[in-house]
């Protein structure tokens, strides 16, 4: 598959490259139904109904289809089981790559290159296409509906190099297993004068899918985020794919590397702003939802990690999915959990036992490190640390806790000599400690009753975090519920109820969208404005249930004659809007045409008169001469009044030949 590529992410030595390596013989392509289907999507006059039809064809694929097109949905939108509503939630693009990521899956499990781990490139590319579906939709800064597909071909160019030049790449990779730290693409670009990440971009551009995804697949493991605007859409895109081919490494990862990777997780949600605690609960679903994509898609998964139960250092004890969980300590025994780190035996010991006398839930970490992860692990109520607590001491520790959600609800007593308290450089220790977030500090040696005293006024700080904790919980659902009603009534108000197409409110957003779009991006724009012929007659004659009847099958016929990509709007009485993106006038007027001659042989009214039905048809297409999407929608409408000259016709004033000047 080729097409023309974009100035913006391929240079012209580039593209001649990529043209020869995607003319040689044993280039990676979809076989059989899913290149007959690519090439289905790939023609402008393909409509909604047709492609639907083809997909049924292959019922292996409709079935995955429909189950990624339910995941980028979303819980608030009914579940999708058709396949136009599938088509129609991921659009052309995503059912494009779809294709072409699951054919290139089934045909190459294995191949030639002997040191490329096939099982592990498939597996791998499941989860972060599972999890990069989930991180976007928790965004919800960007669409979803293209996340799965970018997610599965984010390194489909590693394995179209090892399938061109397996044996080249077998070396390539034994070099960089000799030096780890070197980066493949580097490697790449002088073994084959292109690296995988560009083909891949290349591979995504031909599938059509969006250019942020495209360039954040060519960007994301090079390093150089400075080419890309701090805040912008490419930016977050980018940093979605880096986190979800994380999520991916740690979920193929052997089980004793898990550990080690979670503080890069922290770190890559951090900058998307995910709370510690929303990310471990969508990486948990992604890999529920990767275990069960493994069987259906015959890629095996291995041992599946349980996010919420791992911790963020090595030292912690490391619980398994497949192993029963713990209850958590700050919710079970009596009085409150409490943990107590630092590097004394002694004091340790001492406290632990006035503690646990006093009915608390003790647990006790040996130094910072182990007491970071603990904590973390545990989700203590109150924490007592030693201010001399080994290579972390209490205030590093507090102020690496305080960077996890989990951590600032923690409430933290600093344990100090007498001799801290005196001094000006003493005094600047305190100081530091409260600003990293120490709420109160205890003096050794140990006051039973003082530290009695401590710890009821830490115990009213945390009932009062888990009150507020709650409040806030029950406001995020009570407004969880008022956004999913306001998403109904904001899709009720951009529906017309009578047929279910969106409305005319609907259709002016839409087009602004997509003017936005074409002006962007250079590409044609076209609209179509349809009338109902001899609409009044047949309200006058037949009443207006008639009227109604006709409006509802005038809609299910254009429905089913749209093109995917084309967006259908009533936009008043007896008129509708086509908005027809990247198309062209003479693409258009094809299609309108198709829709004249379906809707003049639908019977409108069962009677002794057998009456028909027909539209008139206006279209027209964004050009040099047109300022905005109000004046395309006008010159649809002129040449809508042209058509019903005729009635039952199709007709734009674009394409009126010139007059002839009249000789002299």
């Amino acid at each position: 598959m080729t097409s023309e590529k974009s100035d913006l992410v391929f240079d012209s030595a580039v593209l001649n490259r990529l043209e020869e390596i995607k003319a040689m013989e044993d280039f990676p392509l979809p076989k059989g139904a899913a290149m007959a289907l690519i090439r289905l999507t790939q023609r402008e006059s393909t409509s909604l109904a047709v492609l639907a039809h083809a997909l049924k064809a292959d019922p292996v694929f409709s079935v995955r289809l429909i189950k990624v097109a339910n995941g980028a949905s979303g819980n608030e939108h009914r579940t999708v089981v058709s396949l136009r509503d599938a088509v129609s939630v991921l659009g052309v693009p995503a059912v494009r790559a779809l294709a072409m990521g699951f054919s290139l899956l089934s045909s190459h499990r294995s191949g030639k290159c002997g040191n490329f781990d096939y099982p592990r490139f498939w597996s791998h590319s499941l989860v972060r296409a599972v999890a990069l579906q989930l991180l976007t939709g928790a965004t919800q800064s960007i669409e979803a509906e293209e996340a799965f597909s970018v997610g599965l071909l984010a390194r489909v160019g590693e394995l179209v190099l090892a399938e061109l030049f397996p044996r080249q790449y077998e070396e390539l990779l034994e070099r960089r297993r000799e030096k780890p730290p070197r980066r493949l693409i580097d490697l790449e670009q002088p073994a084959f004068g292109i690296s995988h990440n560009v083909l891949t971009a290349s591979m995504m551009f031909d599938c059509g899918l969006p250019e942020d995804y495209i360039e954040a697949a060519q960007l994301f493991e090079d390093g150089e985020q400075q080419r890309l605007e701090d805040g912008s859409t490419q930016l977050v895109t980018r940093r979605l794919l880096e986190l979800a081919d994380h999520v991916a490494d740690i979920c193929v990862a052997p089980r004793a590397e898990w550990r080690k990777s979670m503080p890069r997780l922290f770190q890559l949600g951090v900058r998307l702003g995910f709370d510690a605690a929303v990310l471990i609960a969508i990486c948990d679903r992604a890999a529920h939802e990767w275990r069960e994509w493994g069987p259906m898609l015959e890629v095996g998964t291995g041992p599946t990690p349980r996010f919420e139960d791992l911790p963020a250092e090595p030292e912690a004890p490391l619980k398994m999915a497949d192993e029963p969980a713990t209850a958590s300590s700050a919710g079970g025994g009596q009085g409150i959990s409490i943990l107590v780190v630092g590097d004394q035996e002694r004091v340790r010991m001492q406290l632990c036992e006035v503690l646990t006398a006093a009915g608390h839930s003790v647990f006790e970490a040996a130094n910072g490190g182990q007491g970071l992860a603990m904590a973390i692990d545990l989700r203590p109520q109150i924490m007592l640390v030693d201010l001399q607590a080994g290579a972390m001491d209490g205030i590093e520790l507090t102020h690496r806790l305080r960077q996890f959600a989990v951590g600032r609800c923690i409430y933290i007593l600093l344990l100090t000599g007498t001799h801290l308290l005196t001094g000006a450089d003493d005094d600047e220790k305190l100081v530091q400690a409260f600003e990293a977030g120490v709420d109160d500090f205890l003096t050794l040696p140990i006051k039973p009753r003082v530290l009695a005293a401590r710890l009821r006024a830490g115990q009213r700080v945390v009932r009062l975090q888990e009150e507020l904790a709650r409040d806030q919980e029950e406001i995020l659902r009570i407004s969880g519920e008022l956004s999913v009603t306001n998403q109904r009534l904001q899709e009720v108000g951009m529906t017309d109820v009578l047929t279910g197409c969106p409305n005319r409110r609907y259709a002016m957003e839409r087009i602004q969208q997509e003017w936005a779009m074409a002006t962007r991006s250079q590409r044609p724009l076209a609209c179509m404005a349809i009338n109902i012929d001899n609409f009044k007659q047949v309200n006058d004659r037949h009443g207006h249930d008639a009227g109604d009847t006709v409006l509802k099958l005038v809609a299910g016929a254009l429905k089913d004659e749209m093109r995917a990509q084309d967006v259908l709007a009533r936009s008043g009485g007896d008129e509708f809007l086509v908005i027809c993106p990247d198309t062209t006038l003479e693409a258009a007027m094809a299609c309108a045409e198709r829709i004249r001659e379906v809707i003049e042989t639908l019977p409108i009214v069962s009677d002794a008169h057998n009456a028909r039905s027909s539209v008139s048809v206006g279209v027209a297409v964004r050009d040099a001469a047109t300022a905005d999407p109000n004046a395309l929608i006008r010159l649809a409408d002129h040449s809508v009044y042209l058509a019903k000259r005729r009635r039952n016709a199709v007709a734009t004033v674009q394409s009126i030949p010139p007059v002839p000047a009249l000789p002299v």
